[in-house]
């Protein structure tokens, strides 16, 4: 019998999916989306909106492991207070407020597996990848918590003109979180962008916001792309070669980068997440065609 673990992890808040039929929606509670006009987004999208749903305020949310870690039936899920099922990329909020978002681990830093969301099952708990039916790991672990933002998404019918024309890659922004602490998969941190990377993975965009943990001893050091140069030496570099780098050792060509091969300021990452937050909010509303996603 499969083994099943539950760890609780810290978080302010969860919230309802727009359509979801799972244990948190609320009929009565059925909500709008909210404009967010913080001074904290600078000009390229004080004017954007920021959608999410009503939040049901909840200090833990529980990490519920199903079967054995490192096998095809490794799945974690999100459990609310009640011992219910959640989805980490429809239920737990996006924005928090004063340019904080929640971000959910896939990948802890200094380790291989290559986990991520499965955005085909309900749920869409995070589990390991396969690749021809066998389990894929990055030639050498990554060296950042790596993971997603809740309640974005990459439409793969819009072509961005300012990185090529590349489409979106059908998956939930991703987070390169760079502070010193070792995360747990599922676990939901409290960050703050600072810059984007514009990576383009076979002729599909596929965004690197990155950001820091409020919790980390250097997050006040650092608002901006500068700052991380100056208090995280070389970092930004690393970042971008990793993932330019990492499926060379499996015979493939090196993943290119748009906006002139560097990384955008903080403002920038702000215009991209509020962008794939908007496609994102059009998938859930069944505004664009879901294909094989769940959104449940």
């Amino acid at each position: 019998m499969a083994a099943t673990r539950v760890i609780v992890s810290a978080s302010n808040t969860i919230t309802t999916s727009l359509l979801q039929k799972g244990p948190l929606r609320n009929p009565k509670t059925f909500s709008l989306c909210f404009k967010n006009t913080s001074s904290n987004y600078g000009l390229l999208v004080q004017k954007r909106r920021l959608f999410t749903c009503n939040a049901i305020y909840n200090p833990q949310v529980q990490i519920k492991e199903e079967g054995q870690p490192e096998t095809l039936d490794y799945r974690v899920f999100l459990l609310d207070n009640s011992g219910k099922k959640i989805s980490p990329w429809h239920d737990i909020p996006l924005h928090l407020g004063d340019g904080v978002f929640n971000f959910i681990v896939e990948i802890p830093k200094e380790s291989s597996a290559k986990m991520e969301v499965a955005t085909d099952e309900h749920f869409t708990p995070i589990k390991q990848d396969t690749k021809k039916g066998k389990l894929r790991y990055y030639p050498y672990n990554i060296n950042w918590n790596y993971g997603l933002l809740p309640q974005t998404w990459e439409d793969p019918s819009l072509a961005n003109p300012e990185v090529e024309g590349a489409f979106g890659d059908n998956d939930p922004v991703d987070v390169v979180e760079i502070g010193e602490t070792r995360a747990k998969i599922g676990e939901v941190l409290k960050v703050k962008p600072l810059a984007a990377l514009a990576m383009i993975d076979e002729g599909e965009l596929d965004w690197k916001i990155v950001a820091i943990s409020l919790d980390d001893p250097r997050a006040s050091l650092v608002n901006d792309v500068d700052d991380v140069e100056k208090h995280f030496p070389g970092t930004l570099t690393a970042i971008r070669d990793w993932f330019r780098d990492y499926k060379i050792p499996d015979g493939k060509p090196a993943n290119k980068f748009g906006l002139g091969n560097k990384p955008a300021n903080k403002d920038y990452a702000l215009k991209v997440i509020t962008e794939t937050n908007e496609s994102w909010a059009k998938l859930v509303k069944r505004s664009v065609p879901a294909g094989e996603l769940s959104l449940v």
